[in-house]
């Protein structure tokens, strides 16, 4: 489990395909220092698991099914990555909960400068815009962000400095791939909702207790 609260910017050493496999190996700084093998590590929102830590070097064994639905392979050697490790109990919740499951992928539709702010807008399949709610949270490569606005085929963010400085937003293009991980409690809501009378959880018990 993690909370989309990017704790540094890793760059990638190697991506080494090995049939429908491969090895992908980052350099870093921050999160290495107490990383061992069998730690879990967000790598632009993909958890993967550390095999080996040497030297700033971390290495993550990629399965075809995460090379596949993920923008891991398209990884290039010094591109840089965002970078977080587990959730600890006993820390802050700064972002949201992600647990570092992709639900899709998603290209960059659009991307402008707004009086001091930058906004972006990325494409999205209907089948899964229906669980992004407006001023709601989702993760963009493993970022925790709030939804501006929700259309049927995109949805847009507003970014602040801070987060263009310290991710790999900052310099992502239109046209360019990112990793989507839907709200796991909106999915899990819906989730509820749609198993008619099959639980006890209804529109009206979430309106009357405050949740919606």
């Amino acid at each position: 489990m993690f909370t989309g609260i990017i704790e540094e910017l890793g760059i990638v050493e190697s991506l080494q395909k090995k049939g429908a496999s491969a090895v992908l190996s980052v350099k870093a700084k921050k999160v290495v220092s107490d990383a061992v093998c069998g730690d879990s590590i967000s790598i632009n929102g993909v958890c993967l698991t550390v095999i080996n830590n040497s030297a700033g070097l971390l290495k993550f064994d990629i399965q075809a099914e995460t090379l596949k639905k993920t923008n891991i392979g398209n990884l290039k050697i010094n591109n840089n990555v965002n970078l977080e490790r587990a959730l600890k109990v006993d820390q802050r919740l700064g972002g949201h909960f992600v647990t570092g499951h992709i639900d899709c992928i998603s290209k960059i539709k659009r991307k402008q400068k707004i009086k001091g702010t930058v906004k972006i807008e990325f494409e999205i399949q209907p089948a899964f815009s229906k669980y992004i709610v407006q001023k709601g949270s989702i993760a963009v490569d493993g970022i925790s962000l709030t939804v501006g606005e929700v259309f049927n085929n995109f949805f847009v963010v507003y970014l602040i400095p801070y987060t263009l400085t310290n991710t790999t937003l900052g310099f992502k293009k239109e046209a360019d791939i990112v990793n989507i991980e839907l709200d796991i409690l909106v999915k899990n809501t819906d989730k509820l909702l749609s198993a008619k009378g099959k639980s006890s959880v209804t529109k009206g018990f979430l309106t009357e207790h405050g949740f919606i």
